[in-house]
């Protein structure tokens, strides 16, 4: 078990309620002075959070994606059976294959997408933007258009864990949004057996299905990432996955990595880090569901973030109990040990709810849980986060299925300036701007004064010129 110091490197940090050997999580007391004497800066610093360093992965990412440039489909299938043990029979994964998986998909299961779906696509339409004229002067107006992306491509990961939630999640907005054309890449796994050996998991196939998807392909890593913003070819030089505009969804540091590498050639959402759930809980909460939430996050993989932020002493003990009890009889025991004991983990004590929420807006999770009394107010206080859960009945786990929000959430702390994916996301706002003569003639004299201020006067003449008997 890896046991996380709240003083290593971290500058400011109390010492106080080290973890002992066998505690399932750490502890980091920032009561009295200790949280006081914390500049913003300095206490982000401080709480926990997971190493990833994505500017280091370049070095790894940046060859991958040179292969891909110049070596197109054979390249992609090479690196396919290099990172994912498998080669695929090819990139894009034929229709019937896909059709394949939506038929022997267990209707349970189908049921569920289709709910999710569907609550997706309520949340979603809502968010849709309407064009908007101003009247600026008479005959003056400037136009706000709301115009799609011409083509996404949306990645769905497929190692730990598989991932249909994420089709749904990527898929739904940009159809909500008018995107005209959209891929999904996966990766390929080397467990699949029969039609769907040497592609992405048929659950992940069913849901691009479900959705009317079907180019899809059998990607994964950095690799896809670079097919997205190159677009890859046959050895003949057939194209078979086209460039696209724009790059969504989460993945792991090499994806965050390609994504860095290759924005400007391709726009990005964000560079995913490890998930994160952030508690923020009272007296009132109820231990086990604050310990089954915490666990519920953790098992996403060994750098999942798990995080309470209390007042009482006591129901942090009650979580720790809970915690030891729970873990040792959950399904990936091994997974949420390993992230609950490491250094992205830990129980924050501080001193009251003003100091919480102080605390859980500056480390700005991915999801934050709110679980006091009169939790609705103290979510409208919150300013940073990607997603709230509100009270004891919408854990972080709804959101990730069937709430009808979107779960690909900024991590990392972004989540004090970005936001989660939503229609918004893809979509472009162009301003339209249409003046009449005299509209113009009636601020000419504003705009040659400015261009002259600024030493431009040939934007200045460029108004004049459309009145020669003026001059």
């Amino acid at each position: 078990m890896h046991l996380w110091c709240p003083t290593n490197g971290r500058p400011g940090a109390a010492v106080a309620d080290l973890p002992k050997l066998g505690d399932v999580i750490s502890r980091l007391d920032l009561r009295g002075a200790a949280l006081s004497s914390l500049d913003a800066r300095a206490l982000r610093t401080t709480l926990p959070r997971a190493e990833f360093d994505v500017e280091a992965a370049l070095a790894t990412v940046r060859p991958i994606c040179e292969q891909v440039h110049h070596g197109g489909v054979e390249a992609l299938l090479e690196l396919g059976e290099k990172f994912d043990r498998v080669r695929p029979t090819s990139l894009r994964v034929p229709a019937a294959v896909i059709a394949a998986a939506l038929d022997q998909l267990d209707p349970a299961v189908r049921a569920a997408l289709e709910e999710s779906i569907r609550r997706a696509r309520t949340v979603h339409e809502d968010q849709r933007r309407i064009d908007t004229t101003t009247q600026v002067v008479p005959g003056g107006t400037v136009t706000e258009r709301w115009v799609p992306v011409d083509r996404v491509g949306l990645y769905v990961p497929g190692g730990v864990a598989v991932y249909p939630s994420s089709v749904v999640m990527n898929v739904v907005p940009a159809q909500v949004a008018g995107v005209g054309s959209l891929a999904v890449t996966s990766p390929p796994q080397a467990t699949n057996t029969g039609v769907f050996a040497g592609y992405p998991h048929p659950t992940i196939l069913a849901a691009c299905a479900l959705l009317g998807v079907d180019e899809v392909f059998a990607a994964g890593g950095a690799q896809a990432i670079a097919m997205f913003a190159y677009g890859a070819a046959d050895a003949d030089g057939t194209v078979v996955c086209e460039p696209v505009t724009l790059v969504t969804g989460p993945g792991n540091i090499y994806v965050a990595a390609a994504k860095r590498l290759l924005k400007g050639l391709i726009g990005i959402d964000a560079e995913a880090g490890p998930t994160e759930i952030a508690i923020l809980a009272d007296d009132s909460a109820d231990a086990e569901l604050v310990a089954a939430d915490l666990i519920s996050q953790a098992e996403h993989d060994d750098l999942a973030a798990s995080v309470l932020v209390t007042d009482s002493t006591d129901l942090a003990d009650r979580v720790v109990a809970a915690l030891e009890r729970r873990s040792a009889l959950t399904k990936h025991t091994v997974r949420v040990n390993t992230a609950l004991g490491g250094r992205q983990s830990g129980i924050v004590l501080v001193d009251g709810l003003d100091e919480g929420i102080r605390v859980v807006d500056a480390y700005g999770a991915e999801h934050l849980e709110i679980q006091t009394r009169d939790a609705s107010a103290v979510a409208a206080r919150i300013r940073n986060a990607g997603a709230i859960f509100v009270g004891d009945y919408a854990p972080v786990s709804l959101g990730d299925y069937a709430a009808g929000s979107n779960h690909v959430l900024p991590t990392g702390g972004c989540a004090c300036h970005s936001s989660g994916l939503s229609v918004q996301s893809f979509l472009r706002g162009i301003h339209v701007v249409d003046y009449s003569r005299d509209a113009l003639a009636d601020v000419a004299d504003v705009v040659v004064t400015l261009a002259n201020a600024e030493d431009l006067p040939a934007h200045g003449e460029a108004v004049t010129a459309r009145f020669p008997t003026a001059q």
